[in-house]
């Protein structure tokens, strides 16, 4: 199974894109897809890894339940750091997980459980 796109549900697009870009430092691009106001994140086509989207609608529904989506960073406390300020709740603090890295989880501004990995 390879994973291509996640899309993450918001109510609230444009609170979602402030949150998302102090907490990433990116710059998502706003677009339309068959009726959905969506932002995307930027994507480096030669890199690995999914491109990812945050999309409001009637079938998107922000939950902590559900699929549990990691991102990759390379300084986990300064993006939990970015994440509280953004108005972000740590649900599970750094944690060691062995050969795999640290883990550390939070509940964005909508609603939604993000998990955050950083290599070893």
């Amino acid at each position: 199974m390879l994973i291509i796109n996640v899309e993450i549900p918001v109510a609230d697009l444009e609170r979602a894109i402030g949150f998302y870009e102090r907490v990433f430092g990116e710059t998502l691009e706003r677009v339309a897809a068959d009726g959905y106001a969506m932002a995307l994140f930027p994507v480096d086509a030669g890199a690995p890894g999914a491109s990812c989207a945050l999309v409001v609608g009637d079938v998107y529904v922000p939950a902590k339940a559900g699929p549990l989506i990691y991102v990759a960073v390379a300084d986990l406390e300064a993006t939990l750091a970015r994440a509280e300020a953004a108005g972000a709740r740590i649900l599970y603090p750094p944690k060691a997980v062995g050969a795999w890295g640290r883990v550390a989880e939070f509940e964005d501004c909508e609603g939604n459980r993000i998990g955050l990995h950083q290599a070893p």
